[in-house]
């Protein structure tokens, strides 16, 4: 008998696919953009910063400091912990901005307006001078208690980070890292931006491998 080959419709199963690929594009929220952006020097260091379980203080060119930590329901005990001990008087609409919306760099007194705010405003807000560090207000201080607050399930896996832009004046680094250690925290970790390692060096040739 003559033996005919086997034909399978594929038709369904692309059909599938695309709506597949349709449902996660139309579900997906992208995180807003920065309000600022920040040029890190460089370095040979390669280990990668997490994607979770990361408190980020991000320092501008100018000297302004912004907060950022990852996780949407941690995110939201946060700004409602903050919200609640200085009576703030955040809605619905600003808690949520906070939670699905990216670092903030303005102080409490204004923050109520900031979260008003559409991302791609802020960068206009006058008020957008980061948040105070000095030694009378230094309400980095304050984010960074009620971070670790929020984080109370994965604090011991928690990961500090510092992103300094490369023409950031050293002092204002050097405040934030005093802030951490003001806060026991000893072990903080440096973003920038990875260049080759210069040949002939140890560094270079553990690249290598």
């Amino acid at each position: 008998m003559a033996r005919k080959s086997t034909t399978i419709d594929m038709t369904a199963m692309c059909d599938m696919v695309f709506l597949i690929l349709s449902f996660f594009i139309m579900t997906t929220s992208f995180k807003p953009d920065e309000p600022v952006a920040i040029v890190a020097p460089s370095s040979i260091y390669t280990q990668l910063i997490p994607d979770s379980d990361v408190i980020r203080v991000s320092i501008d060119k100018d000297g302004r400091v912004f907060f950022d930590m990852d996780g949407q329901p941690k995110r939201q005990k946060l700004i409602e912990d903050i919200n609640s001990q200085f009576k703030l008087g955040l809605a619905e609409q600003q808690i949520n901005a906070f939670i699905l919306g990216a670092s903030v760099g303005t102080d409490m007194q204004h923050l109520k307006e900031y979260l008003s705010l559409k991302s791609i405003d802020r960068k206009k807000y006058p008020a957008e001078k980061g948040i105070p560090t000095d030694s009378a207000n230094n309400e980095l201080a304050i984010w960074i208690e009620y971070a670790q607050s929020a984080q109370a399930s994965s604090i011991k896996g928690l990961k500090y980070c510092i992103k300094a832009d490369n023409l950031t004046p050293y002092p204002r680094v050097k405040t934030v890292m005093e802030t951490f250690k003001k806060k026991n925290i000893q072990h903080l970790n440096l973003v920038t931006n990875l260049e080759a390692a210069p040949e002939g060096t140890a560094a270079a040739e553990l690249m290598k491998r």
